[in-house]
């Protein structure tokens, strides 16, 4: 497998959440079930159209490390525990990185075959 396809599968989950105390939940969540290898949570501000009206929040930030395959599992849990009617949740794929960083992410997540709670 040359690089480029060996780091494609890496990618960047981001998730916004109301509050810190959320963000925590889901990061916890994430990590708990081997869908994540990290979770970094950040305050930010928001601006954004909702029901047709310009809003600005206070949020918190999650930027998910984690691979590909992870990706339908991690969606349904944030879906699933997530306040929000529309929860942010973008992947966004990994060209390059440390190649030791990497492999620490891939030893952290589970195969998603042999996720015991996954339907």
């Amino acid at each position: 497998m040359d690089t480029s396809e060996q780091t494609t599968q890496y990618i960047i989950v981001l998730v916004t959440a109301p509050s810190q105390e959320e963000a925590g939940a889901i990061a916890h969540l994430l990590i708990e079930k081997k869908l994540a290898a990290c979770v970094s949570m950040l305050p930010v501000t928001s601006v954004y159209t909702w029901d047709g009206q310009v809003q600005q929040d206070q949020e918190w930030q999650l930027i998910v490390k984690t691979t590909q395959s992870h990706f339908p599992q991690l969606a349904t849990q944030v879906q699933q525990i997530h306040s929000y009617e529309v929860p942010e949740l973008i992947a966004l794929p990994i060209l390059d990185g440390s190649q030791p960083y990497l492999n620490w992410i891939a030893a952290q997540v589970q195969s998603p075959g042999s996720l015991p709670w996954v339907d």
